[in-house]
């Protein structure tokens, strides 16, 4: 009997038990981790983290508090990597220290900060962390006058683009604190942000704001005002709703058309009034959420009245508010506002609302729109809210140079691009009032250098005049005193004496036409209109021209004003054409039968940093002309004090005398005007006036003499005077010339009563003003020196010689034959009166 073969052992047995012995050694190192991991006092790491983070950003960096790693199933995991545990990291009381040179010692801190990280995806080396949790984040921001500030780190430099990628899903936070120090631009602020706790639409917020900026509208201009706004504001948003509706159906129309449709594109057509319709009930909001997905073209947009309505699911939110109060540019400042989650800031092509109501000043300023690509501030798109006392407060705010208004405020749509360098903004569309005048058109603002351009177009429909006074400080203490002007207009003086802020010309340039249509005036003003070109360029400030509708004609100016230096230097010219002389007096009855043109010009130069100081510089010549016009006859009497024919005309009617010529010709020297010729020739008089207007101090005396070319009986006629200033003057006849013909009436009186009307009767003088050389005179182009230099002596027209002396000419006006002919014309008045 044989005994049984052994079997055979293979190597399955011994790789079995090896493959066992090595999962049960992994098992033990896993849960040997396992423990170490849960057991391990993390505080210990804490000198090796903040070492390594302070070399990474350069600046010391600590965690105070504890350090801890806990570990937890991921909820949003199913299936086996259900199984596979996150790490939770968690540590308390960080904080990363300032510079040495600032006011507080830390840059940033934070109560706590916690996170999870997905261990799968570290294996393709990306950082996928589900969401931070911070808790009470502060962050101090500060910068000094030289450029230097703290949140400039010195990252350390890496050998190479690292290989690991950062995917972060969501930041949260309890509440946050930012504080802001900026000596450069003056900021001196405080913010708190905290979560709204729910996302909140635009379109909701857009309601909100409207209802606020109509209330403050209210505070600033009146309720009445603020109800005018409103309607402005909604026909403007009609009116573009309108014109977007029409549009989209004519390229509704010429597709279908293209197509071979007719039938659709009289569809598309006949629904262009509902969509008109649907379109403008549309709240801005809804705008703004559409057009802000395409933001980066914003500066060219013109309507986004198609927009979906408000809450549709493309419809940005807001989930962050926050408050500010502080101090901008040495003005106060506070506010509130809201602005979209932090995470969107990372979609560039994604709208990131925001929303402001903030306070600076007497300013207020809200806005409600959307940025593309925040981080990078490519566009915005926002509706925008003007409010406040005087719009030249908006240069401390906004570095834009504006002049000093009544109260105001403005609605209308903020678009642009930001371009490094050459950035382009525009307040489209708006609508606003400013005093009791309205206000529309578009300002455009590029950023150029060497300095940036304001540019538009601005038409009041309805334009106050009294709303004007407040550019050259001519409005009442009340207006003043509201929009903080502190200069104090001397109670006997009319020229406004309140400076120009020529320190701000040359942070600008501008070019702005502005259209008042029609002016409403209070008294018998006979101003119709205005059109100006502004100009601002390199500090020089121009009006080419200030034009004026007056009485029927015209009056324009072409004005510089060069505010590059100390003093500030003017020039300027004045055409007057075709002024009604009916029109120029609406209130006088004496005047209603009156015909006939006022035509003028003038040329003045001047320095000076306020309208009191350039008349008191003046320097050039003032010329104007009437011609074959007519003048009331009572008016005529009663300024020569004839009382017999006073009193006819009074009781049996009223007849007019023609006016032969009348001209006026001034010459300025260190703002006081004096006359070389001032006369007036009708039928039945010369009236010769001369003596100085002094505008230094604003004084008059002159004196009017009148010469009769008739035969009057009981006639007065005496000298009359003008004497006092232009706020108090005071009209009356000349004493002394008087009370010398009265003498003579009671002396001869003594003698023989009948004798004692000789002093009475005034013989004739028919002895006209030589009109054709006056005129010959007028029309030579008037003169100014440049600024600051004085008015010379003019050469008499047509010959080399110096004209005469004020008085030589006032002389030879009064007797009516030494003026020389044989003028070189001024183009304009030569045209008008050639033939006089």
């Amino acid at each position: 009997m044989t005994s049984p073969q052994p079997k055979a052992h293979g190597f399955g047995r011994p790789l079995a038990k090896i493959f066992a012995w090595l999962v049960a050694v992994v098992v033990v190192l896993v849960a040997a981790l396992g423990v170490f991991i849960y057991t391990f006092d993390w505080n210990r790491a804490r000198p090796y983290v903040n070492e390594k983070v302070t070399e990474a950003i350069g600046r010391p960096f600590a965690i105070v508090g504890d350090l801890k790693v806990g570990w937890r199933r991921a909820p949003s995991e199913t299936g086996w990597r259900a199984w596979v545990p996150w790490p939770r990291f968690s540590a308390t009381q960080i904080e990363v220290a300032n510079p040495d040179w600032t006011k507080t010692p830390h840059f940033a801190t934070i109560d706590e900060v916690d996170f999870e990280v997905a261990v799968l995806p570290l294996i393709a080396h990306d950082i996928v962390i589900p969401a931070i949790n911070l808790m009470n984040p502060a962050i101090d921001i500060e910068r000094l006058a030289d450029g230097r500030n703290n949140w400039t780190f010195k990252l350390a430099s890496s050998g190479g683009p690292s290989t690991w990628k950062l995917d972060l899903h969501d930041i949260t936070f309890s509440d946050g604190n930012i504080a802001v120090d900026d000596q450069q631009t003056k900021t001196d602020v405080k913010i708190a942000v905290s979560l709204l706790g729910h996302g909140i639409p635009i379109g909701k917020v857009m309601e909100q704001q409207e209802a606020a900026s109509r209330q403050g509208s209210a505070q600033v201009i009146g309720r009445a005002g603020a109800n005018r706004l409103a309607q402005q504001a909604q026909k403007q948003q009609a009116s573009e709703a309108a014109a977007a509706s029409a549009a989209s159906a004519a390229s509704a129309a010429s597709a279908a058309s293209g197509a071979g449709s007719a039938s659709g594109a009289m569809a598309a057509a006949s629904s262009a009034p509902a969509a008109s319709g649907a379109a403008a009930s549309q709240s801005a909001g809804a705008k703004l959420a559409t057009s802000g997905a395409s933001a980066a073209s914003a500066a060219s947009a013109t309507s986004a009245a198609s927009a979906p309505s408000a809450g549709k699911p493309n419809e940005p939110f807001y989930a962050i508010g926050w408050t500010i109060k502080g101090t901008y540019n040495k003005t106060p400042l506070s506010g509130d506002g809201k602005f979209g989650g932090v995470l969107a800031l990372q979609d560039a092509s994604r709208p990131f609302p925001i929303q402001a109501d903030v306070r600076a000043g007497d300013m207020h300023i809200a806005l409600v729109g959307t940025l593309t690509d925040p981080t990078h501030l490519a566009a915005v798109d926002l509706r925008l809210w003007l409010q406040g006392q005087s719009m030249a407060h908006l240069y401390k705010l906004t570095g834009v140079t504006l002049p000093e208004t009544p109260p105001y405020a403005t609605d209308g749509r903020f678009v642009g691009q930001f371009r490094r360098g050459a950035s382009v903004f525009r307040y489209e569309n708006f609508t606003g009032r400013v005093g009791g005048s309205d206000l529309n058109g578009t300002l455009v603002y590029e950023q150029r250098q060497p300095r940036p351009l304001l540019s538009g177009e601005l038409v009041s429909n309805l334009l106050q005049f009294s709303d004007l006074a407040p550019i050259i400080g001519a409005d009442s203490k009340a207006s003043k005193a509201r929009r903080g002007d502190t200069v104090t207009q001397p109670a006997d003086r009319v020229i406004p004496v309140e400076p120009f802020k020529t320190d701000r010309w040359s942070s600008i340039d501008a070019d702005v036409k502005f259209t008042g249509k029609r002016i409403v005036k209070q008294g018998s003003l006979p101003i119709q209109d205005l059109y100006t070109h502004v100009s601002l360029t390199n500090g020089v400030l121009a009006f080419e021209p200030l034009q004026f509708g007056v009485a029927g004609g015209t009056f324009a100016t072409q004005l510089s004003l060069d505010g590059s230096g100390t003093p500030l230097k003017a020039r300027g010219t004045v055409a007057a054409r075709h002024l009604k002389l009916k029109q120029l007096f609406p209130n006088f009855k004496s005047m209603q039968s009156a015909l006939g043109e006022v035509n003028g010009d003038a040329s003045l130069s001047a320095t000076g940093n306020s309208p009191a100081a350039l008349a008191a510089s003046s320097n050039g010549e003032v010329k104007a002309l009437v011609t074959q016009g007519t003048v009331s006859r009572l008016l005529m009497e009663a300024a020569g004090l004839n009382v017999a024919n006073v009193v006819y005309e009074k009781l049996f009617g009223n007849r007019d005398v023609n006016i032969n010529c009348a001209a006026a010709d001034f010459v300025a020297t260190n703002g006081v005007l004096d006359p070389r010729v001032f006369a007036l020739d009708t039928d039945d008089a010369v009236i010769d006036i001369d003596g100085p207007i002094d505008l230094r101090d604003e004084s008059m005396d002159m004196k009017v003499h009148p010469h009769t070319k008739g035969f009057r009986v009981f006639s007065l006629r005496s000298p009359l005077y003008v004497k006092g200033t232009f706020k108090n003057p005071h009209v009356g006849v000349d004493a002394a010339a008087l009370a010398l013909r009265g003498g003579a009436m009671v002396g001869l009186g003594l003698i023989n009563p009948f004798a004692a009307l000789i002093p009475l009767i005034a013989p004739s003088n028919n002895k006209p003003l030589p009109c054709d050389q006056l005129f010959a005179q007028i029309r030579q182009r008037p003169m100014a020196p440049p600024p600051g230099q004085k008015m010379r002596e003019a050469p008499l027209p047509g010959s080399g010689a110096k004209a005469p002396s004020p008085s030589a000419s006032r002389g030879a006006s009064r007797n009516a034959g030494n003026t020389p002919s044989g003028a070189a014309t001024q183009p304009g008045l030569q045209s008008l009166y050639k033939g006089s």
